[in-house]
C-alpha cells in the first residue's frame, strides 16, 4: 500500500513538473509563482486522480449501452452550456477577464462533486461517472479552443497571447493522465484502490475547499466591485442549466432517475478546473490567482446553495 501511494505521489509531482513548460501563461518578470506553477496544478492532478480511482473501463461502455441518455447529457454540457454561458456573460454586462472567466467555467467538465450529488439525489450514479469520465477527456480539446475564441471576443487587443496547443497539452497532463493513473490503480489492485478511495476522496474535498477559498480571497476586491453582476450571473447559469438538463431529459422520455443525472451533470461544473485554467492562462500581477479564476471560485461556493433545493425535492420525490 505504501509503495503504491509513493508511486502515485511521485507520478503526480512529475506530471506537474512536466506540465509547467507547456503552460500557456508567460511568467511574470519576477519569475514563476509556486502557487500557480506547482500547488494549484498538483492539487488539480490529485483531484482528478481521486476521480480515476473510482473508475473502471466498464464505466465508458455506457456510451454504447445508453446512447440516448448519454447523448442528451453530453450535448447539454458541451454545446448548450457554453452558449448559455456566453449569453449570460453578455447580458450581465461582464467584461474582459470576468466574462472570459465565466466562459472558462462553462467549458469545464463535471467532477467528483457531481457524482456525489447525483448519488444523494437518487440519480443514476454509474451514468454520472460515465459523463464525467468522457467529458473530462473531451474538454482537453474543447476548452482551449472555446476559451481562446472567448478571449478574442471579450478582451480584444487586451487579450494575452494564448498557446492553445500548449494549454491543451497541459490540460491533458493535469486531468486525463491522473485519471488514467487512478484507473490503473483500480485495475491492477482493486483491493488497494478500495482501501485508499475514501481517504483520497476526503483529501480531494479538502483541497477543493482550499482552492475555492483561495481564489475568492486573492481577488476579494475585484469580487466586491463586481458582486452585483458576477454573483447573479453564476447563479443564473447554474439554475438555467439544472433546469435545461432535467426538462430536456424528461422531454426526450428519460425516466426521473436518469433525468436527475442529466440535470446535475449539465448544471454542476468542476470549479477546480476553472480556477486552475484561469491561473495557468493569466497570473495576477501580485502573484495571486487570476481574475479569470474568480467566477469559478464564486461558483464553487454558490453551487451548493443552489443545488440544495433540487436535492431536497428529489429525495422527497423518491421517498414518497
Amino acid at each position: 500500500m505504501r509503495r503504491i501511494s509513493l508511486a502515485v505521489v511521485s507520478a503526480l509531482i512529475l506530471l506537474t513538473l512536466v506540465a509547467a513548460p507547456a503552460q500557456a501563461q508567460d511568467e511574470s518578470e519576477e519569475g514563476g509563482n509556486v502557487i500557480i506553477d506547482v500547488v494549484l496544478p498538483l492539487s488539480l492532478a490529485f483531484i482528478m486522480f481521486s476521480l480515476g480511482v473510482g473508475l473502471t473501463a466498464e464505466d465508458f461502455t455506457l456510451v454504447i449501452r445508453e446512447p440516448k441518455a448519454f447523448g442528451i447529457g453530453v450535448a447539454n454540457q458541451m454545446v448548450v452550456l457554453p452558449i448559455v454561458g456566453f449569453a449570460i456573460a453578455t447580458a450581465a454586462g461582464l467584461e474582459g477577464e470576468l466574462a472570459v472567466g465565466v466562459m472558462i467555467l462553462a467549458c469545464c467538465p463535471g467532477g467528483v462533486t457531481s457524482n456525489i450529488l447525483t448519488k444523494l439525489a437518487k440519480g443514476d450514479t454509474a451514468l454520472s461517472i460515465s459523463y464525467t469520465a468522457v467529458v473530462s477527456v473531451a474538454t482537453v480539446v474543447t476548452l482551449p479552443l472555446i476559451v481562446g475564441a472567448s478571449m478574442d471576443h471579450f478582451m480584444g487587443e487586451a487579450a494575452p497571447e494564448i498557446d492553445i496547443l500548449g494549454l491543451g497539452i497541459t490540460m491533458f497532463l493535469l486531468t486525463t493522465v491522473p485519471v488514467l493513473i487512478g484507473m490503473s490503480v483500480r485495475h491492477f489492485s482493486p483491493s488497494r484502490a478500495d482501501s485508499m478511495e475514501k481517504g483520497v476522496n476526503l483529501a480531494a474535498a479538502i483541497l477543493f475547499v482550499i482552492i475555492v477559498l483561495a481564489a475568492i480571497a486573492s481577488e476579494w476586491d475585484t469580487l466586491m466591485d463586481n458582486i452585483g453582476t458576477l454573483g447573479p450571473a453564476v447563479i443564473v447559469l447554474n439554475v438555467i442549466m439544472l433546469t435545461i438538463g432535467y426538462k430536456s431529459a424528461v422531454l426526450l422520455d428519460l425516466e426521473a432517475v436518469r433525468a436527475t443525472t442529466v440535470s446535475i451533470e449539465s448544471g454542476i461544473q468542476n470549479a477546480t478546473v476553472g480556477i486552475t485554467v484561469g491561473g495557468l492562462i493569466l497570473a495576477a500581477p501580485d502573484g495571486g490567482l487570476s481574475t479569470l479564476s474568480l467566477p469559478s471560485g464564486v461558483y464553487g461556493v454558490l453551487m451548493y446553495l443552489i443545488i440544495a433545493p433540487f436535492l431536497y425535492w428529489r429525495i422527497n420525490s423518491v421517498e414518497t
